[in-house]
């Protein structure tokens, strides 16, 4: 009966978590970089200017069939005309659940399904030593940040040269907003992330994490999670979340972080010349 009961409270604690998500994180960030801008169309709102554009939506739009059809039509066709990509993000309890086939039928192709996991910053805070000769330090000069890309586009064997862009921008609109930390060893950049700061809200957000192959398994993405959580809990920061890849959640799970949906861009593509 205990066990019960324990299983019950963690349940209700991950669906209060995912009320506050919904609640708090769906929305614009409140400090857009320079030259980026939002515009409503009904429920959604498109976010215009950035390296591709982005459709944010509550977790039900209230628009069914083919209604929604020419919503998502729309948000297709104003990219186009400006021959961008755009990405429709989607979470995996959002409505209707046919949004997912729709947004496919009209050309949107899903990139990697990650899960949204969110932990109380105060209880991420341990690390564990760094390995011999890794230092972390925080960066906003746009040569650091080029370095990143650099480490980036290893990483993922393409070209992530816009990412120093975007953090330059981010940094440029918003410095107190946003912490860019890298880790090095021998002055190579072996792993880098950023938590992003959410104004108005009980969150920060955990992005990057990326690592060398040669340099995983070796502690420097918890140290990463842990220098950002000491961060956001110097602020009174209560949670932080992060959009997981398969390789980061498991550890994320083993640091108290608690798996409340999954998440799936859809992204359209303009046709190459």
């Amino acid at each position: 009966m205990l066990f019960r009961t324990r299983v019950t409270e963690l349940a209700a604690a991950d669906a209060d978590l995912l009320t506050a998500y919904d609640a708090q994180l769906r929305g614009i960030p409140p400090s857009l970089p320079t030259g980026v801008h939002t515009e409503r169309d009904g429920p959604l709102t498109r976010i215009v200017g950035q390296f591709r554009g982005f459709v944010a939506t509550p977790r039900d739009m209230g628009v069914r069939g083919t209604d929604l059809d020419l919503l998502i039509a729309r948000q297709r066709d104003y990219f186009a005309a400006r021959g961008e990509a755009v990405e429709w993000k989607t979470r995996g309890h959002d409505l209707p659940a046919d949004l997912t086939d729709r947004l496919t039928s009209a050309g949107f192709v899903p990139e990697e399904r990650e899960t949204v996991l969110i932990g109380r910053a105060a209880e991420l805070t341990a690390a564990p030593g760094l390995p011999d000769g890794v230092t972390l330090r925080q960066v906003t000069a746009d040569a650091e940040l080029r370095r990143i890309a650099a480490m980036e586009s290893i990483v993922w064997g393409q070209d992530w040269s816009w990412l120093a862009d975007d953090l330059s921008a981010r940094i440029a609109a918003a410095p107190d907003q946003i912490e860019v930390l890298v880790a090095e060893a021998d002055g190579t950049v072996v792993s880098a992330a950023w938590l992003v700061y959410r104004a108005g809200t009980d969150f920060a957000c955990l992005w990057g994490g990326s690592t060398l192959a040669e340099w995983r398994g070796r502690g420097i993405y918890r140290a990463l999670v842990a220098a950002r959580a000491r961060s956001a809990a110097a602020r009174g920061v209560r949670y932080l979340q992060v959009d997981a890849s398969d390789d980061s959640a498991p550890i994320l799970r083993r640091l108290g972080l608690a798996a409340v949906t999954t998440t799936t861009p859809y992204v359209w593509t303009p046709a190459a010349d």
